[in-house]
């Protein structure tokens, strides 16, 4: 791990709101995208996507975020979409504990966006 601090941004457009990670996320920062995402998932728009190309590190409070996020999502007929490229080790937590078919996943946002 680099050391590189955390940022979580919410950023909505018409049809989608995308929220961004960017540094090593973790338990101390998993709240904050708790947050986003269920906000997200309460009353934004029908699609939401997560990009996860910034970040080189995730831990498993964050798996634990987006699986309660997918369900959410689900429950408010709204779609989740992870997107990347995923960091080695990103892709690596998703693989380890079988969860990534529980996403469904897209290469960029842009194609996020239409997917």
């Amino acid at each position: 791990m680099t050391g590189e601090e955390a940022v979580v941004t919410t950023t909505t457009y018409c049809d989608a709101t995308v929220i961004s990670l960017h540094g090593e996320v973790d338990e101390n920062d998993a709240p904050f995208l708790a947050r986003a995402l269920a906000q997200a998932a309460a009353g934004g728009p029908p699609r939401t996507v997560v990009d996860l190309s910034g970040t080189p590190f995730v831990d498993s409070s964050v798996l634990h975020a987006l699986l309660d996020a997918q369900r959410a999502h689900a429950a408010a007929g709204a779609l989740l979409v992870l997107a990347g490229p995923l960091h080695t080790a990103v892709r690596r937590l998703f693989e380890v504990t079988g969860a990534a078919p529980a996403f469904r996943m897209a290469d960029s946002v842009a194609t996020a966006m239409t997917c």
